[in-house]
């Protein structure tokens, strides 16, 4: 997912680093009770986990889709993907990963207590029209070619600034149109009956980033632990057409999509990304094709912590700009149920980091690819 720099409306967001301590909140998933880890990455016998992995078939499909997708991927993380999927077959006990010649690195998390901080990010699909038409009059624009010199801001744009003929599509919602550009892709339906089309990320104008979030919290319209995407569309179901343009218009960049024939959703490694088996990671910590094993916090329907965790099997296939450190973007799949999901997620949970004894030494090199 090419470019999702863009995801600073639902990361971008400053969270002050957690403090290790049991007498902490729990709201967010935070749980204090490993001890100190010194190290970004840490070496433990076992994870200080219970239960067994509620996703092991989706781990086993997205491998096969890195099989498929890259050769060379799979061939530098294959030892590692066959000694998990052994385990996971054997019953997935956490106490026997050293049985499958599997080394369990625990990751420090955001306060050096192991709290690994989790957000979401989803496709979204959107109606639109080949042509502007009735209540279809918001376009959505190809990259503009490099003679057209610096690009104008979104204001700019929104004024009509660039041609029509750039123009790839007309939606019939701007918050919609923006939402996409948030997550650098979505699936497009023309309403005519044909297979959905895939916009894809096609580049950006130029112009600085400004979180439309952190502009609601500053003017307390929203409060800060009340943020998430749901959070801004019922703001803006809830204001005029006129006042969601002039929020909208606050985030001078403007990103331009490239319509693709319909297409399986691909990650930064060009693999295609399976939901909740995948995440966004830091490359010069999290290699693409890096296996995980996360305890994530579980979310109601309203976005609340239960109190409950399900420990998943995940893989490191894609990036993001405000995904830096002790920081995962779970994939959560496409359309409007994930985006419910992926929109709430701001929570913390506890990661370890797979690898084969095979593969382990030395533990990573950074910027792998």
């Amino acid at each position: 997912m090419n470019g999702r720099w863009t995801k600073y409306l639902l990361t971008g967001v400053v969270i002050a680093l957690l403090a290790g301590c049991s007498s902490r909140p729990t709201d967010r998933g935070q749980q204090y009770k490993d001890g100190r880890l010194d190290n970004a990455l840490e070496y433990v016998n076992e994870p200080n986990a219970t239960g067994k992995p509620v996703n092991a078939k989706d781990y086993v499909d997205q491998v096969m889709e890195v099989q498929y997708a890259s050769g060379s991927l799979y061939s530098r993380n294959n030892d590692t993907f066959n000694a998990v999927e052994q385990w996971v077959r054997s019953g997935a006990d956490t106490r026997n990963l050293a049985q499958y010649g599997i080394s369990a690195y625990q990751m420090e998390g955001a306060d050096n207590f192991g709290n690994v901080q989790f957000t979401g990010y989803y496709t979204p699909v959107v109606q639109a029209r080949y042509t502007p038409q009735g209540e279809f009059q918001y376009p959505l624009y190809r990259m503009p070619s490099k003679g057209h010199g610096r690009l104008p801001d979104r204001t700019a744009i929104y004024a009509g600034a660039l041609s029509s003929n750039l123009a790839i599509a007309y939606t019939n919602s701007l918050m919609d149109n923006f939402m996409m550009e948030v997550q650098g892709s979505g699936y497009v339906d023309y309403g005519d009956g044909r297979p959905m089309m895939f916009f894809s990320y096609a580049g950006k104008n130029g112009h600085a980033y400004r979180s439309i979030g952190k502009v609601l919290i500053d003017r307390g319209e929203v409060a800060r632990q009340d943020m998430s995407m749901q959070a801004i569309r019922h703001w803006a179901d809830t204001h005029s057409p006129a006042e969601v343009l002039e929020l909208l218009e606050q985030n001078p960049s403007y990103v331009f999509f490239k319509p693709q024939p319909f297409a399986p959703v691909r990650g930064a490694a060009g693999v295609p990304l399976v939901a909740k088996a995948s995440v966004a990671s830091d490359r010069s910590l999290i290699p693409s094709g890096t296996t995980l094993l996360a305890e994530v916090p579980e979310l109601d329907n309203n976005g609340k912590f239960t109190g409950k965790y399900h420990l998943r099997l995940m893989v490191a296939l894609d990036v993001g700009g405000a995904i830096k450190g002790q920081h995962f973007d779970m994939y959560q799949g496409i359309g409007a149920d994930a985006g419910h999901a992926a929109g709430f997620y701001n929570h913390y949970g506890r990661v370890w980091v797979l690898k084969s004894a095979q593969s382990a030494k030395p533990l990573f090199t950074a910027n792998q690819e």
